[in-house]
């Protein structure tokens, strides 16, 4: 039986949306864990994974053994009896870093039935049978499409804006969650110049015409120029989709089966913790050789949030920090919650223990960390597994900011 609490080392992958270089934050953090070779390039980094999903595993890093072949040798004791038992003998969730810096492919994460059914059909690419609710917190400035939009909100602009009448269900006007459905169908599956010719009309339109959704018509042209303008997904978030300004600090929970840029993102740096799973489908801001079947997207489409405000996630006091320094983001799941601890200069956490796994990682600040006995760094960029049953304390001299992902 190895340590309950060390050090691990991670990858970034290099999806064309992530920021280039050291614009990247998920490129910096990831190069600051000592020792690992990770040298930034002149290139996209997108995501830094944080977990055991053997996809992109998280290692150890005094032995660079995978976290997944670690947590096997001793599931009990690295997970704890009742993770195991709810949710075998794996980490139940996959915390990761983002750096965004163009829209992600128009997508939902399947729920568990379909996930299912997509994997015994095609495990190559649907890579298992889990669904993939998430969070997603704002390190800055975060972008964001999520969920749908009022049913008024979106029926105002389908009363006035002529160009998109075509896309109603046989001349509908009333709308529901199924005429909804039916219009995210039609667009989908409209020619290339029927989207085309859509999005030039609605292009030269008056600002009156919008309402207060007039922002459609400064972010039509920018998603045109990084995808195209006869990509559907233009249309599908910005006439149906609720389009958000996050700040640091506040956050959003996408359960599966929602729409979304790869949870609905445009542009930002982002903590994301979800459900352990890989699987989506894509129909939009991709090419149509990598958009999957249409009628299955619409089909597992649901229609919740329903509102803006629905799909917020707030932080509260965590009673896990004695110190008062720890707040709790804990989505209507039992995958995972996320503890954010905030210290100032010379202040420090005492977290209690937790019953089960965790991921512990600081995006900015140095300090220490004080588990098991043991005294480690806690620097920028560090990351750490920890078992069930460690207490742990933070202190910093000039500030630290750490995230703890866990379940129990």
């Amino acid at each position: 039986m190895g340590p309950s609490v060390f050090q691990l080392q991670c990858t970034c992958n290099n999806y064309p949306w992530g920021r280039v270089g050291e614009s990247s934050l998920s490129a910096r953090l990831c190069s600051k864990t000592p020792n690992t070779g990770f040298k930034i390039e002149n290139k996209p980094y997108a995501e830094m994974w944080m977990g055991d999903y053997p996809v992109q595993p998280a290692r150890s890093l005094k032995t660079g053994e995978e976290l997944h072949k670690i947590v096997d040798e001793d599931k009990e004791g690295l997970l704890g009896k009742n993770v195991m038992e709810k949710f075998g003998g794996v980490l139940p969730f996959l915390p990761k870093i983002l750096s965004i810096e163009k829209a992600l492919e128009l997508q939902i994460h399947p729920d568990k039935d379909l996930a299912a059914k997509l994997h015994a059909k095609n495990p190559d690419q649907f890579t298992d049978d889990n669904h993939k609710p998430e969070i997603a917190i704002a390190l800055g400035k975060f972008e964001v499409f999520v969920g749908w939009k009022a049913t008024p909100d979106i029926e105002a602009l389908f009363d006035v804006l002529q160009p998109i009448k075509k896309f109603l269900p046989n001349g509908q006007t009333h709308f529901n969650n199924e005429t909804l459905k039916r219009v995210c169908q039609n667009i989908l599956t409209s020619s290339d110049d029927s989207i085309k010719e859509c999005q030039e009309q609605l292009g030269k339109l008056p600002r009156e015409k919008f309402g207060k959704q007039a922002y459609i018509l400064d972010l039509l042209p920018r998603l045109q120029g990084q995808y195209s303008i006869e990509d559907p997904g233009n249309l599908v978030t910005l006439l149906c989709m609720n389009f958000l300004t996050l700040e640091a600090g506040e956050s959003i929970y996408v359960p599966a089966d929602c729409p979304q840029h790869e949870d609905a993102y445009l542009s930002g740096d982002i903590v994301e913790c979800m459900a352990r799973s890989n699987n989506v489908l894509n129909t939009g801001f991709c090419p149509r050789a990598k958009r999957d079947s249409i009628e299955l997207f619409t089909e597992a489409l649901t229609f919740s949030p329903h509102n803006a405000n629905h799909a917020m996630l707030g932080a509260t006091k965590s009673s896990k920090g004695k110190m008062g320094k720890t707040v709790d983001y804990a989505p209507p799941m039992s995958e995972f919650s996320m503890l954010k601890t905030s210290l100032q200069a010379g202040e420090k956490e005492i977290q209690d223990e937790i019953a089960g796994p965790s991921v512990i990682f600081a995006t900015s600040g140095a300090g220490k960390m004080k588990a098991c006995e043991e005294d480690f760094d806690i620097d920028e960029g560090y990351i750490f597994f920890a078992g069930p049953g460690v207490e742990i304390e933070f202190s910093s001299e000039r500030g630290l900011e750490v995230y703890r992902a866990y379940a129990e």
